[in-house]
């Protein structure tokens, strides 16, 4: 116990001082802020160690970084937090006027850039004399393609985009996450030959009893818990309400081998726009919206404070880093394609704020949701290659397209009308 107590002190004392450093002398996103400042220091470790060996520096901050099971930390806990704090604050009518892109590009979007990436990057691999199977490349793919909501919400805080885009970028960013990793999940069992013998009908299955089970446990237990918060007014207990309904909603998909992330999200939308407005009293409402705020910003803080501090644990070869290198445009056209495709198909029915593709291209964030799925995978060979460069394309994604991302608004959405729904 006093060992866990000891982590938590190290983790919380390092966010609160990157934190402050960042508000007081750098004033970058909160997240990106982060990143950053971990980076920096993971740098500076490696540095004291390369010079002064004999203090062991790098030893002492690689026990602690080991010392957090990121995937767990991500997938079996903050994740389902984050996800509800982020459905909580998204207008359900702004999504369901826009519920055919969401979820095309969600969904078929999402496989289109699997896809393309996976086919980039096995030949990439190939080129480079890193062996990488083609099964491992649609591994990779699955993994990088779903952009992180975490991220993207995090950066949507700050910059300002038309409301009918912003409900498109959110709304994309929290459902494609369940979607990705069921993908996820399909491919890696093809990969490691779990599955090598169920054909596409079975992967559809999968994909659509995961997906759509989540979704329907996700409005069967958020409204239950609207049933019970509508029958009181005692704002301590139905913000406990909400905790129950997070924790055991993720814990109940996942027993029940549903999409835990889907189910989280499509109760976190029920709870914050039908309960708050009639199950909640105002008293009820500032208080349950200002835990959900607090719980965001502290998991936020931690996640991508130890995103930086992951660099500690990687390891590479230059022909792994010349991947690393391609991929970080591979993803990005990826992306552009998976973006411009839906929207071209559904534009003739309705038409797009302008600027949206590219908005929609350089606003796809990857983050926390991509290491954790790369650390998720079995040992073999193709791990640790494919961990590092996911983790460049994640750094790339949240520094450099994080702090670019409000000039590209400026650029060319700001002065553009908003177009009709989409």
């Amino acid at each position: 116990m006093s060992g866990g107590l000891d982590l938590a002190a190290i983790l919380f004392t390092l966010a609160a001082l990157f934190g402050y450093l960042n508000h007081r002398f750098l004033g970058l996103p909160r997240s990106v802020g982060l990143v950053v400042i971990a980076l920096g220091a993971s740098f500076g470790v490696m540095a004291v160690d390369a010079l002064v060996p004999s203090w062991g520096l790098g030893g002492l901050f690689a026990t602690v970084i080991n010392a957090v099971d990121f995937k767990d930390a991500l997938m079996k806990g903050a994740l389902s937090f984050l996800l509800f704090a982020g459905a909580l604050h998204v207008d359900l009518a702004d999504l369901a006027a826009r519920k055919w892109s969401i979820a095309t590009m969600a969904t078929g979007g999402l496989l289109i850039s699997t896809a393309l990436v996976a086919f980039a990057m096995w030949w990439a691999f190939g080129a480079l004399g890193i062996p990488v199977s083609f099964a491992y490349a649609v591994v990779f793919g699955a993994l990088i393609s779903p952009t992180d909501p975490v991220a993207v919400l995090g950066i949507l805080k700050r910059v300002k985009v038309p409301p009918s885009l912003e409900a498109k970028i959110a709304g994309e960013s929290l459902f494609n996450d369940g979607v990705g990793v069921v993908v996820f999940t399909i491919a890696v069992a093809i990969a490691t030959g779990d599955g090598a013998e169920a054909g596409p009908g079975a992967a559809i299955g999968l994909f659509l009893a995961e997906a759509v089970g989540g979704a329907v446990l996700g409005l069967a237990t958020g409204y239950i818990a609207f049933v019970a918060m509508r029958s009181i007014d005692e704002h301590n207990i139905e913000v406990v309400i909400t905790l129950a309904l997070v924790t055991g909603t993720y814990t109940l998909a996942g027993a029940l081998h549903l999409s835990g992330p889907i189910a989280v999200v499509v109760a976190g939308l029920l709870i914050g726009n039908q309960g708050i407005r009639l199950a909640m009293s105002e008293t009820t409402r500032v208080h349950v919206l200002t835990f959900w705020t607090l719980i965001d910003e502290i998991l936020n803080s931690l996640l991508f404070m130890l995103i930086g501090f992951e660099v500690l644990a990687l390891s590479g070869t230059g022909a792994t880093l010349a991947a690393a290198a391609i991929a970080v445009p591979v993803v990005l056209v990826a992306r552009l394609v998976s973006v411009a495709v839906p929207i071209a198909a559904l534009g003739q029915r309705r038409s797009f704020t302008p600027g949206a593709i590219p908005t929609l291209t350089w606003g796809g964030l990857r983050g926390g949701i991509s290491v954790a799925l790369a650390l998720s995978l079995p040992p073999a060979p193709e791990r640790e290659i494919l961990l590092t460069v996911c983790y460049a394309v994640v750094i790339f994604s949240i520094v450099v397209q994080g702090l670019t991302m409000e000039r590209l608004v400026r650029r060319v959405v700001s002065r553009a009308d908003d177009g009709a729904p989409m």
